[in-house]
């Protein structure tokens, strides 16, 4: 058993765009948070003692990177990059997405879903490199078995 941790930059965060999945471009750094809901009482039968249970599953990823031209003339449209985010952020549609958590391994646990594009973000200074940041709050499981289409032989 390998206890040799994994690299972050090992793990990419996709979209599913145009029948392909489409890492998001130049990442610094990609995030997956989970969060359950605590549901919390007290009876009378049990005076003093709260009773807690699991609510609504929720969670989100994020991600931050330098923005590439990925949808103009001689763009890299083999990625998706801030501009191609924004134009999926307005449409206001959910995303598929996966987490690989580590393309150096075949095997490697992946994540799927579908999310909405939340808060995007484009940060432009002076004598640096332009950086993006993207919020997608996800809608219903995360799921472990790629969802998209088998493309036939």
């Amino acid at each position: 058993m390998s206890t040799t941790p994994i690299k972050g930059e090992n793990g990419v965060l996709f979209l599913y765009l145009d029948n392909a999945w489409k890492p998001i471009a130049c990442l610094t750094s990609n995030s997956l948070s989970t969060t359950v809901e605590v549901i919390e009482r007290q009876t009378i039968c049990a005076p003093g003692v709260t009773e807690k249970s699991a609510g609504v599953f929720n969670y989100f990823l994020s991600a931050e990177g330098e923005y590439i031209d990925t949808t103009t003339v001689g763009g890299d449209d083999t990625k998706a990059s801030h501009d191609e985010l924004l134009q999926l952020q307005i449409l206001r549609t959910l995303q598929t997405w996966k987490l690989d958590t580590d393309l150096s391994n075949v095997d490697s646990v992946k994540y799927y879903g579908t999310a909405l594009i939340t808060d995007l973000s484009l940060d432009q200074a002076v004598n640096e490199n332009s950086t993006f940041s993207a919020t997608l709050d996800g809608n219903g499981a995360i799921l472990t078995v790629d969802p998209t289409p088998t493309p036939s032989v």
